[in-house]
């Protein structure tokens, strides 16, 4: 038992090293982080700035007017990172809120009127809402392996916690010796870099770049067809959802609990949220020794149920050593939800649609917070501070409970047999692309069964399917040139599905044959939309095609 912990353990430091040593995941995280400190320490600017010029009203109003904008605008600002290359989203989002908070901050110092400043919070918010989702479905495309993947997502949530505090304290600590104008322009600044960061990045993805710009809308909600259609995304998306909707309802009960239920004064909310944030950076000790197990859900079960029963336990006894620890595991099962939660969507999201889920996920996001703020003051009427806390807690816990046993079918996509994924790492098309993106294909593999002298298929025959030999001889036969016989992983039927053309060749099976086969979309979303793929598939078909061209041998058809 102590082996085989000190040896997860083992290998989930060098999955959390190997991320600083992706010199594009580095990038990318570094980036992350000047962009989520920049986020909290204009938050904090904004609501001093809002407060000065309108009191407790002008703070909520402004945070509802940047919350319901960016949560009805956030599917369609993530369907561009399905269109076009998602670095180059990121780069250009963040580009946008450099301009925003340069506004912002030349308004403040020119005494603008208030609504002028927050119309450019406004846009700095609808921008943001295309960066996560590009990340999100970036990441994929860096990582190496599954685990690395994971340990990408656990990194991005601990600077994000990191973020949290050094936001604000930088936030606060510039508003103290200079002016909410200067803390917009030190945000700009830290876009920025954001954005020059992300320009040294050598890798890219993208979805399905063949949008029409009349069919805009119906893409723009792909990802909410992709959540109906698939059991594992609905649930993931629903339980996280539920989350934040206790996240949201905490936003107003944390605020109520430190001055009411323990009697802290202003400076408790501070310590509360505190306590949160250093159990998101504890939460990263347990995420070692379940980064390289392969079964997430449990994890982000566990994270959920860390978020609800505390704040039972705290509603029945309430006392400021119990509410620092209730808080900490708070901040514990938030990182778990959190990176398990993001983990499992990438692997199961397709690639073509990614970003575009992620987009639905940010609307959830958005709205469910602002949701549960709202039925926190109703929970707290009926119930009173501590009742509210059990309710929520509560409720959370019992959702959580009931799709328990649901939860242990989303692991499903990683744990593909070895031997699919083996035969797909063999072929030069197909090896290039991300260990994730591999799962997926594998996923969706269909056996096919093939007697001997039966055809596969006929040349001139509309081109619907990829082939892989597992088991068994084929015969390729084009008209003019003469037959060759391909065995075991060899691979046929790419030509007709990437260059939309007849099958080149009649295929027979030699002997009684077994083959993986891929369906045309799957394919070609596959290999078109990861550049080193559409290189080797370009190259494999040129050779053949110049080998036929010389009269001599070929290998696919």
């Amino acid at each position: 038992m102590r082996t085989s912990l000190r040896r997860r353990l083992g290998e989930s430091l060098r999955a959390f090293a190997a991320v600083f040593a992706n010199d594009d995941l580095r990038r990318v995280e570094l980036a992350w982080s000047g962009s989520v400190i920049g986020q909290w320490g204009y938050e904090v600017a904004l609501a001093v700035f809002a407060y000065r010029a309108g009191g407790a009203t002008a703070v909520g109003l402004v945070a509802l007017v940047r919350l319901l904008p960016a949560a009805v605008v956030a599917p369609f600002a993530a369907l561009l990172g399905d269109r076009f290359r998602r670095r180059r989203i990121m780069v250009a989002t963040d580009l946008a809120r450099v301009c925003a908070m340069g506004g912002a901050a030349a308004a403040v110092f020119a005494g603008a009127p208030a609504a002028v400043v927050y119309s450019f919070a406004v846009l700095t918010a609808l921008a943001s809402t295309a960066f996560a989702p590009a990340q999100s479905a970036l990441l994929p495309s860096l990582a190496r392996s599954p685990e690395e993947l994971t340990a990408a997502n656990a990194t991005s949530t601990t600077l994000e916690s990191l973020g949290f505090f050094i936001g604000p304290a930088l936030g606060g600590l510039l508003l103290t010796v200079t002016s909410v104008g200067a803390v917009f322009a030190v945000t700009a600044g830290l876009f920025l870099w954001s954005a020059l960061v992300l320009l040294r990045v050598r890798a890219d993805s993208r979805g399905d770049p063949s949008t029409e710009v009349d069919s805009i809308v119906r893409e723009a909600l792909a990802g909410f067809r992709a959540i109906v259609r698939e059991r594992r995304l609905r649930l993931v998306v629903g339980l996280y959802g539920t989350q934040t909707l206790i996240a949201g309802i905490m936003r107003v009960l944390v605020v109520v609990t430190a001055l009411r239920t323990l009697d802290l004064g202003p400076s408790g909310v501070g310590f509360l949220n505190s306590a949160n944030g250093v159990g998101a950076l504890a939460g990263v000790l347990v995420l070692l020794g379940v980064i390289t197990t392969g079964r997430l859900a449990g994890v982000f079960g566990l994270g959920i149920l860390l978020w609800g029963v505390p704040l039972v336990v705290l509603g029945i006894w309430p006392s400021l050593p119990l509410a620092l620890v209730c808080f900490g595991v708070l901040g514990v099962g938030n990182l778990l939800v959190d990176v398990a939660g993001l983990t499992l969507l990438q692997r199961t999201a397709p690639d073509e649609v990614r970003a575009r889920v992620f987009g639905v996920l940010e609307s959830v996001f958005l709205a469910t917070i602002g949701i549960g703020a709202i039925i926190a003051p109703l929970l707290t009427s009926l119930f009173g501070p501590r009742g509210a806390l059990i309710a929520a807690g509560g409720g959370l816990s019992v959702v959580v409970l009931l799709f328990w046993r649901r939860l242990g079918t989303i692991d499903a996509p990683a744990r593909v047999p070895e031997s699919e994924l083996a035969l797909l790492r063999s072929i030069p098309i197909f090896a290039p692309l991300p260990p994730v993106t591999l799962e997926q294909i594998a996923s969706l593999l269909s056996r096919v069964h093939v007697a001997a002298g039966d055809i596969v298929f006929r040349q001139g025959d509309r081109g619907d399917r990829f082939y892989m030999i597992a088991v068994g001889e084929v015969t390729v036969a084009p008209e003019g040139r003469p037959s060759v016989t391909l065995g075991p992983g060899n691979y046929f039927g790419e030509i007709a599905l990437l260059r939309d053309v007849p099958r080149t060749a009649t295929v027979t099976a030699r002997t009684d044959a077994e083959f993986y086969a891929l369906e045309r979309d799957v394919f070609i979303a596959a290999v078109t939309g990861h550049a080193p793929s559409a290189a080797a598939a370009d190259a494999a078909i040129a050779s053949y095609v110049g080998s036929a061209a010389a009269g001599a041998g070929y290998r696919i058809s």
